[in-house]
């Protein structure tokens, strides 16, 4: 990581001007003292929240999405077997 120190000015209602590299991110402001530190972050909705505190669920879905990068899919249903059941089921 490269440290890199500058100096910005404030306009009159306290807004700074922080450049390109930082156009259309969230950032989180943290206020220490005298000091302000930026961070990059993302957002994530509350309805998927509850998969990062649940670190069972979270290693599930890594795992699943290595073995897909990897190429390695199940053979999921037999698609002619269900279609030869439905058309034994349907009524006369």
């Amino acid at each position: 990581m490269t440290k890199r120190t500058t100096h910005k000015q404030t306009d009159s209602k306290g807004r700074l001007t922080l450049g390109e590299a930082f156009a259309n991110c969230t950032l989180i402001v943290e206020e220490r003292g005298h000091e302000v530190v930026l961070q990059r972050a993302r957002l994530i909705p509350e309805s998927e929240a509850w998969l990062y505190e649940n670190q069972a669920a979270l290693a599930s879905v890594r795992r699943g999405l290595k073995q897909a990068t990897a190429r390695k899919f199940s053979d999921g249903p037999d698609l002619d077997e269900a279609a030869r059941l439905a058309d034994w089921l349907e009524p006369q």
